[in-house]
């Protein structure tokens, strides 16, 4: 049990890779002695080290360390990874239905003759979104986070290693839908992108302050739809600059395009600073 937020943190996560239709469960210990071992086996089999069991389970595992400061550890070694590659890796965080993946397959379609973005997709269950990223001849990876309610270090190292994508590109993970634990967890990202849509209110950034005070940008989605909903957009934007008077804010729908060019042209503009 994750003592910093309560879901599974039993190092367990399934990373599928769409290519090839076959899926990994990873498993990480982490033994009294403050040495870590990682193992995984297929979904199909399960082929383990008996010497690597036998000092594990015959070991107490102090439940007391600090989750967030090795998690930050990998999160910087993820951090130089992508800085050694002049990529642009951005957090994608929102709640469930606030447009992540409808944003992310707009974004790719409209830019891939411009960049190359490629897709961490993290979901509890299930490669459905990461289908709809694939339809667009994007490189994408699914990890499953099973009782996980977000992404860690961990995983979008592992994740990494199976996407492997280019230098000089975008990397988009986009995180479980939830707005409070992945505002904890550095991934080792540049940006942490908040998505909030004007079907949810336009309190959330004052209810869920922890996020909207963790993320660079904040993006309000679906925006042709406000005739029809009650939605202030000033006041939400009011209520993030109160929490976070750094944020930047776009405005877009991406059923209309409306917005979506500045979105494209901060993105355009922040991988050149990372290939300087």
């Amino acid at each position: 049990m994750c003592v910093t937020c309560g879901c599974s943190d039993d190092g367990e996560a399934k990373i599928i890779n769409l290519e090839t239709d076959e899926a990994e469960h990873h498993h990480t210990h982490t033994l009294s002695d403050g040495t870590v071992i990682t193992h995984s086996h297929s979904h199909d089999t399960h082929i383990e080290a008996p010497q690597i069991h036998a000092k594990i389970h015959n070991t107490t595992i102090s439940l007391e360390q600090d989750i967030l400061a090795k998690n930050n550890l990998l999160a910087a070694q993820n951090r130089g990874w992508f800085k050694g590659r002049n990529i642009l890796a951005l957090n994608l965080m929102s709640s469930p239905g606030a447009g992540k993946t409808t944003l992310l397959t707009r974004t790719i379609n409209d830019l891939k003759n411009q960049l190359s973005i490629s897709v961490i997709e993290g979901d509890q269950e299930t490669a459905n979104d990461a289908k709809k990223i694939k339809e667009t001849g994007s490189k994408v990876i699914q990890i499953n986070t099973g009782t996980g309610c977000h992404l860690d270090a961990l995983m979008i190292e592992r994740g990494l290693q199976e996407l492997n994508p280019p230098l000089n590109s975008v990397v988009m993970i986009e995180n479980v839908g939830n707005l409070v634990c992945p505002a904890l967890f550095d991934l080792g990202e540049q940006a942490k992108v908040v998505i909030l849509s004007v079907t949810e209110g336009e309190d959330k950034p004052i209810k869920y302050p922890h996020m909207f005070r963790a993320s660079n940008i904040m993006i309000i989605t679906k925006i042709d739809l406000l005739p029809y909903v009650d939605f202030d957009v000033q006041k939400c934007i009011d209520y993030a600059r109160e929490i976070n008077p750094q944020i930047q804010i776009f405005q877009v729908s991406t059923t209309t395009g409306t917005g979506l060019e500045k979105w494209y042209a901060w993105l355009i503009e922040n991988l050149k600073i990372c290939q300087r």
